[in-house]
This record gives structure tokens, C-alpha cells and sequence, in this order.
């Protein structure tokens, strides 16, 4: 089937899947209406055989692409041998993985999870052992600064700190400990730390937020003010890391080293929910046998995946790939005439496009781009974010970019 040329079945397969999931599934998603049974590369296909491009890569865990050869073989060789071990015993594969983490971003520790929410409960729980072990903070008195429009996850602890009402709704009484201060705002930064400070968790670009982007240099004066003051400046990289904003971490953009790195989505290959907290000894190496764990954090399968997932980010360049390909996407969008987009903003192929208000939201330009064959996902009603996989094309970037002129033209 080519691409825009549209086909439903005699049997109405798509719809019956998606009124199963309407039916039976709690409604925490509005998701475009197509349902994916295939997908190879940044390409997916539905029941009745429409191909389609995948711009939204799974929010980042897809920057591999899908079904990446070489990690599906990783996959199925480990399921050929062992599964999953827990952390009750050592595996072969849980130290090489460590290591290769390690090496990868230049630190000397790391916990391995499995989501990003768990990676960012870790990363809270170190800075707090640290807060109290090493700064001395009374006890239960730590606090940490967060910035307003932050998306770090969905369990209580981190809603309870989000600015999003919507995502603290119903779900009260929420966890103590925590300041909110505006995005890109060093002076409410300093304002903000307290003798209790003893950590800042910030996200390099806000993606939930809408790709919002923080000025230049921002994250290397905010680095300064946490080391001046003497407070762990905690990176979610969770979404930007793994070369999907061109450089392998968002925080070497800035030429900052974080003490600790929360990692997740592209390190599962996008086979596996896989994630780390990364860091150094001075605070990952306070946790002690029972102060912490998970039944499948660094079990065999995820371990060989999230190994074979970093060797084809390096092998295969997919860092540079994303920088070369992101600069070229960005040039050409901008260059599309339209007076429907308020502005384009992004590093690499991490690239939002917010639609005018008096244009509408985002969402029916979604579903448009969806009729020609792209997958992308509105967020924050205003922005339509595009985040293929690192393994696009240019030509597959120029197949793209012609359509999505159709649309904002």
C-alpha cells in the first residue's frame, strides 16, 4: 500500500480494535484513531495495510526506529538463553551493561530501572540519602526545586510537584519537599535554595511543555549557582538523551555535567522499558543492600537490549545523524509559508511548531497530517511536536516535509 492512499477493510478492523480499547480500557489517552499492527524503521502500518511515517518515535523511546535489526537479535538471543534473573543473584549481562553506561557518559555509577517515573523516584531518593548523609540537612527537612510546567513522570510524588492542574486533580494528598519556580529563570533559581536545598531536577527542553526551550547558556549558569550553594543539579533526560536532540545528552549543548542523569526510553531500543539513574560515587555509592530496588531493574533481557541499543547509537552514529538531519528539517520548515505557526523551535529532531491560537489547536492538524500519512501528537493543545527516529533519511525527511507544507499552507 503507498503511502496516502487510504483503503479500509470489508471487515472494519481498525475500528473494531479501537472500540475493544474504547470499551474495555480506562480512557487516560485520547489517541489518534488509527490502530498500528507493523512497523519497520520510522514507517508503521495499520490492519488494513496504509503505511504510515512515524514522527512521535513513542515520545523518544523510538529513536532506533522500529524493530531495529540488530536489537530485535539481541532480544531474541537473550530470550533464547535467560529472561530475568532479579537482582536476588549477579547475571552475566547486569555489570557490562553498567559499565558501558557509565563509560558512555563519563560517570562512575548507575541504578538501573525499568520506567522513567521509577528513574525519577531513584534520582529523588539519592539526592534526599545525599541531602542527609553528606550536606547534613535535618532530617525530613530536604527540599528540591523543580520548574513550573515540568513533565517528570505520573506517580503521586511527581504529580504532586507538577504546575499542570489536571495532573495533581483527584489524586491528592501529595508528597512535601519540593519548590516550584518558573522555567529559565536563574534569579528565581537562587531565590529559591535554602539551607535544606540540596537538589535542582530540571529538563534541558521541557518536550511536554510543548519543546519549550530555555535560553543559551541557562543550564550551565544554573550548574554554577547549584555548585556555588552546594546542590545536586539532577538532569531529566529522559526524553532528550540519546542523541535525540543532537548531541548524545541536551546538557552537553551547554557544556554542563550534571551529578546525576535520569535516563529511560531510548535506552530500551525501543523494545524494552529500560532506565538508569547515572552519577557518581559521592551519591550513588551512599544506597545500601535494602535501601532500594526493583524486581526488573537490569534483568538479562532488558540488559542485552539496552546494550545492543547503545552500541547502535555509537556504530552507527545516530547522534550525528540526528544533528545533520534535525538542521536540515528545521531550515526547510521554517521556510514554508504560512501564516498559521506562531513560532518553530527545537534542537535535533525534538521539534515543536505551535499553531496560532486563532488558528485553532494543534489536534486537527494532527489528524490532517494522520489523512497523509504522518503520525505526529499535538501537546499542550497549541504545539504539534515531530520526533522521528534518529534513522530517518533525508529522503524520507523530504517525503515528510512536502506533506506537512500541505498541512500548515
Amino acid at each position: 500500500m503507498t503511502p496516502g492512499s487510504k483503503t479500509t477493510a470489508t471487515t472494519g478492523q481498525s475500528q473494531k480494535l479501537i472500540d475493544l480499547a474504547e470499551t474495555w480500557s480506562a480512557h487516560n489517552y485520547h489517541p489518534l484513531p488509527v490502530v498500528l499492527t507493523r512497523g519497520e524503521g520510522v514507517w508503521v502500518y495499520d490492519p488494513e495495510g496504509n503505511r504510515y511515517m512515524d514522527m512521535l518515535s513513542a515520545y523518544s523511546a523510538l529513536n532506533h526506529g522500529h524493530r531495529h535489526p540488530r536489537i530485535v537479535q539481541a532480544l531474541k538471543d537473550q530470550a533464547d538463553r535467560i529472561t530475568l534473573t532479579s537482582r536476588a543473584f549477579h547475571n552475566d549481562l547486569f555489570g557490562p551493561l553498567c559499565e558501558k553506561l557509565c563509560r558512555l557518559a563519563a560517570k562512575e555509577m548507575t541504578l538501573l530501572m525499568n520506567s522513567g517515573a521509577e528513574a525519577v523516584e531513584t534520582a529523588i531518593k539519592t539526592a534526599r540519602k545525599w541531602g542527609y548523609r553528606v550536606k547534613k540537612v535535618p532530617g525530613d527537612k530536604a527540599e528540591i526545586i523543580v520548574c513550573e510546567n515540568n513533565f517528570h513522570g505520573r506517580t503521586t510524588t511527581i504529580v504532586g510537584f507538577s504546575s499542570e492542574e489536571q495532573y495533581r486533580e483527584d489524586f491528592g494528598p501529595f508528597t512535601p519537599g519540593f519548590r516550584l519556580i518558573p522555567y529559565d529563570d536563574l534569579q528565581a533559581l537562587e531565590r529559591a535554595i535554602t539551607p535544606n536545598t540540596i537538589g535542582f531536577l530540571v529538563e534541558p527542553i521541557q518536550g511536554e511543555a510543548g519543546i519549550l526551550m530555555p535560553k543559551d547558556g541557562y543550564l550551565k549558569k544554573a550548574a554554577e549557582i547549584c555548585r556555588k550553594n552546594r546542590v545536586l543539579l539532577i538532569a531529566d533526560e529522559i526524553q532528550t538523551g540519546f542523541g535525540r536532540t543532537g548531541k548524545l545528552f541536551c546538557c552537553e549543548h551547554d557544556g554542563v555535567v550534571p551529578d546525576l542523569i535520569v535516563v529511560g526510553k531510548a535506552l530500551g531500543g525501543g523494545v524494552l522499558p529500560v532506565s538508569a539513574v547515572i552519577g557518581g560515587r559521592d551519591t550513588l555509592g551512599l544506597f545500601r543492600p535494602g535501601d532500594h530496588g526493583s524486581t526488573f531493574g537490569g534483568n538479562t533481557l532488558s540488559c542485552a537490549v539496552a546494550m545492543a541499543a547503545l552500541d547502535v547509537l555509537v556504530e552507527e552514529r545516530l547522534v550525528d545523524r540526528s544533528a545533520e538531519t534535525g538542521a536540515y528539517f528545521m531550515k526547510r520548515l521554517r521556510e514554508i509559508r504560512t501564516d498559521r505557526v506562531k513560532e518553530i523551535r527545537g534542537r535535533g529532531l525534538l521539534i515543536g511548531v505551535e499553531i496560532k491560537e486563532e488558528h485553532g489547536t494543534a489536534r486537527p492538524y494532527c489528524e490532517k497530517l494522520m489523512e497523509l500519512s504522518i503520525l505526529a501528537k499535538e501537546t499542550h493543545h497549541q504545539v504539534i511536536r515531530f520526533a522521528p527516529p534518529l534513522v530517518m533519511t533525508r529522503e524520507e525527511a523530504d517525503w515528510a516535509l512536502e506533506r506537512i507544507a500541505q498541512v500548515l499552507a
